[in-house]
Order: structure tokens, then sequence, then C-alpha cells
């Protein structure tokens, strides 16, 4: 569909990016380049609103993540935000400190936006940001490059499924502990630009993430030793389910996924450690056609999944037929 709209849009020739190539859209401005992106959040995006703080923080974090992603530094957001009728004025206070907290942390500068008011809420996000250097392009990973995760994989999923079984009593007790903040990765991106010409965030889940890179670079890859989050291996347990889940599932954890070639790993690791940075190395680039998940009990071949949420009207139907590809192809 995105393809569809595309096609009878006009671009402008100062844009950088193909279409797909990167996370945020990188335009050519008075010598220097410009990062845009936009991204909308609704209760389709199951992230719980129990907490405004927590919800306002991770939509921000959302919205700015795209901008770190493609090698920028956010400078202006604006966004639309369409409130539940229900909410108080308390509840919206607490909603835009969280907004508030990202923007400080990132001297980031609110702009504006619209303001509106429904039964159900809704929430775009719209970031402007500067870029010094080569972007970080999805398409940039080369063959025999390691791949790299911020941190561990899960987040988003947890999320979810603490608001899909938020009715089972044993995720009653477990969701009351869980206060779930989506990681900012500002310090840590100024790193990887110096080390990495491929990015991407895992707004769409890990598998979602490596998968567009893979197409972009025309490559394949191979993963295993994944940093799955403790409570979401726990969840997992708890929901008697394989904790691969948590790498499968399009509810992502907004971290930074990169590429650096094999020359420069050693420098790069020895560099993270110097700031105490806390990167996971999870596999490497190959030669296209490969796909290949490596679980420690045997190797998934990730040629073989073609699943994808927005095909299904319910959630956990989705959800059993990724738990079915995982036990007969684990």
């Amino acid at each position: 569909m995105i393809e569809v709209i595309n096609k009878y849009m006009p671009r402008s020739t100062r844009q950088v990016n193909k279409p797909f190539e990167s996370d945020g859209e990188i335009i050519g401005f008075k010598g220097s380049k410009l990062v845009y992106n936009i991204d909308e959040f609704s209760q389709e995006d199951m992230l719980r609103d129990e907490n405004p703080y927590v919800l306002g923080w991770n939509m921000a974090v959302g919205s700015i993540s795209d901008i770190l992603a493609s090698g920028g530094k956010p400078h202006y957001y604006a966004h639309s935000l369409v409130i539940k009728d229900s909410w108080t004025e308390e509840y919206v206070a607490e909603l835009a400190r969280g907004i508030a907290a990202v923007l400080r942390e990132t001297n980031t500068a609110f702009i504006g936006g619209d303001f509106g008011i429904s039964e159900t809420w809704r929430y775009t996000g719209s970031v402007i940001g500067g870029l010094e250097g080569q972007p970080l392009l999805r398409s940039g990973a080369k063959r025999g490059d390691s791949i790299f995760i911020t941190g561990k994989i899960g987040k988003g999923n947890i999320e979810a499924a603490l608001k899909l079984y938020s009715q089972k009593e044993l995720i009653k007790s477990f969701t009351k502990r869980v206060k779930n903040y989506f990681s900012l990765r500002k310090k840590e991106a100024l790193l990887i630009r110096e080390y990495s010409r491929c990015a991407i965030d895992t707004s769409d889940g890990v598998f979602n993430a490596l998968r567009t890179i893979a197409e972009q670079s025309k490559t394949g890859f191979i993963v295993e030793n994944l940093p799955y989050e403790k409570r979401g291996i726990l969840l997992a347990q708890m929901l008697q389910v394989p904790r691969e889940l948590l790498f499968f599932g399009e509810c992502g954890e907004y971290e930074l996924l990169f590429t650096v070639n094999r020359d420069l790993c050693e420098e790069f690791i020895t560099k993270a450690r110097e700031r105490e940075f806390n990167f996971y190395r999870i596999g490497e680039i190959t030669a296209a056609g490969t796909e290949l998940l490596n679980t420690g009990k045997g190797s998934i071949n990730l040629r073989e999944y073609n699943l994808r949420a927005r095909d299904y009207g319910d959630t956990k139907d989705y959800l059993k037929d990724i738990i079915s590809f995982i036990n007969n192809n684990g």
C-alpha cells in the first residue's frame, strides 16, 4: 500500500534516501542535511495506558528513535494528541511530563501540534533533526559485518502480553510490579555513528528489523545468543509459551540494531567499554538467501517465516501461529 501511495507522490531531488532505505527521511538543506520522522501510536500498538508518564515517555522515545537510527540528532518536536474523553486533567499533565522528559533529555524543543478528544486515544509524534556527515541507512550492511543491538530484547512484546492477558490472575499481580520504560539511546547513537553505516530501530520487533536490513542490503544473516529481557523470559514461562515470541513479535522495544565491519569490531567494542555502553553482539551478516536463528536447541530457518500481525483479526490467533511455527521448526 505504501508503494501504491508513493507511486503518485512527487519527490524532492534533495532527498538522500530511497523509499524504505532509512528509518528517517533525509533531506539536503542549505549545504547540510535534515532528518525527518513521523510516527503514530494508538491502542493497537498494545501500549499500556495505566501509567500516563510511562506512556508519554515511551511514545516520545519511539518518535525520536528513528532520528537516532538515521545518524541524526533531534532538534524540533511536534505532535498531534487525541485524548480519551475519560482522561482527567491530571492524567494529561502526567502524559505531557513523560513526553517532556524525553525532549529535555535530548535537548529537543517542542514547537506545537494539534489536539482533539475522542472515545479512543491516538498520538502522532513528528520530529526534525540535523545530520552531520554520512547518514545511517538500512541498506549499508556488508557480508561479514557483526550485528549488534543496544539493549535486551522484548520490552515492547512484554507490554503487549501484559495488556493482552491482563485478565489472567497470575498476570495481574505481575503487571502491577512492571513499569516498562523504553530506553533512550542518544549517547550510544553517537558512537554507533562513528563505526556503523547501517542501522534501524526495532520498532516492529527484532526479526522485522533484521529482515528489513537483509532486504535493503541484499544480504542474509545468522543470529544467536539473543539477550532476552529477564522479565520477558519469566512472562513466557508464566504463559507457557516459547521465549522466541519476544524475537518474532511485532511490538518492538525501540532499541537500535546496527552492523559493524569486522575490521572495526575490536576497536568498536573497546570504545564501547570505555564509555560503559553495554552492546550485545547477536550475529553476523551473511550472503543473501540465509536467514537463521540459532536457539541453543537447534536452528530455525527464518526464510520459511511469513506471518504478519496485520493479516489477523485476532492477535491471539497470530500468536498461536507463531508458536506453532517455532515448535515445528525449532
